[in-house]
């Protein structure tokens, strides 16, 4: 499987694993501010979305793409190292811990979900899980489609991000196979009590530090919701929120990074 990887900085090394419909994109001004505070930002792409390769026999479930992850690590060299995880890469991420828990520093968590056993899709999800509804709605993604989108839901100072940017993501996408491997991760929702009982091992009573940063704003995953239920499963006091929707890093992204170095190198 080729991917793609970002990386940037020097240091302790800080992983970040991102959701749909995004790839290591959306980590672009996160890995230059972790640069800034003396640590290495490394994501990669997830098969499926962003420049790596879209097989149509890959296993496209939060476990395959785990797996994935945890050989990626490997390929590159990752022996101990920092997590980030946003959106689905937060049960990709919690997989990984739960895979590798002797090798990761800290985890911080950003908008995700916890309780997939319950967990249902937000209206900018469903279409894109749904048979027959799918196609449609992934043909009408269009650039101004997704630029409206990200008004409504994924980010809060809309001027942060200029246009050809937002535009960037849709490319990323469609690309190759118009979208078909994006529709297969968002049927591959994994939501059972088996993988809610992992994911919640990954997050309480482990080797590591743990942290909820949460864009305060985001309507697709609210903060009084899922913020809330990370918070609890973490077993944490607090929950460190950000002026932002669902996509922080475009618009948070140096208090997301100086919320991560705060935990990496206290």
């Amino acid at each position: 499987m080729v991917s793609f990887v970002r990386e940037e900085g020097a240091g302790e090394t800080v992983v970040c694993v991102h959701g749909v419909p995004t790839s290591s994109f959306l980590y672009r001004k996160v890995l230059g501010e972790l640069e800034a505070r003396g640590l290495r930002g490394v994501a990669f792409d997830l098969p499926g979305l962003g420049l790596a390769e879209r097989p149509e026999d890959f296993d496209y479930s939060w476990s395959g793409l785990g797996r994935f992850s945890v050989a990626a690590l490997h390929e590159l060299g990752i022996d101990d190292f920092h997590l980030v995880v946003h959106d689905i890469g937060g049960p990709v991420g919690f997989e990984v811990a739960a895979a590798l828990p002797d090798r990761v520093r800290s985890l911080t968590i950003l908008n995700t979900m916890i309780d997939v056993a319950t967990f249902k899709r937000p209206w900018t999800m469903q279409p894109f899980a749904t048979p027959g509804l799918a196609q449609v709605w992934l043909k009408g993604l269009s650039k101004p489609a997704f630029r409206q989108l990200m008004r409504l839901q994924g980010v809060e100072d809309f001027d942060a991000v200029p246009g050809e940017e937002l535009d960037a993501y849709v490319d990323l996408l469609k690309r190759e196979d118009g979208g078909q491997a994006f529709l297969s991760i968002m049927r591959g929702f994994e939501r059972t009590e088996e993988k809610q009982a992992l994911y919640r091992r990954a997050v309480r009573d482990v080797p590591y530090p743990v942290q909820v940063v949460w864009g305060a704003e985001d309507p697709a995953l609210p903060l009084e919701e899922h913020g809330e239920s990370v918070r609890a499963a973490a077993g944490l006091p607090e929950i460190h929120t950000v002026p932002a929707k669902h996509f922080l890093q475009e618009d948070q992204a140096p208090a997301v990074a100086e919320r991560v170095a705060a935990l990496a190198l206290r």
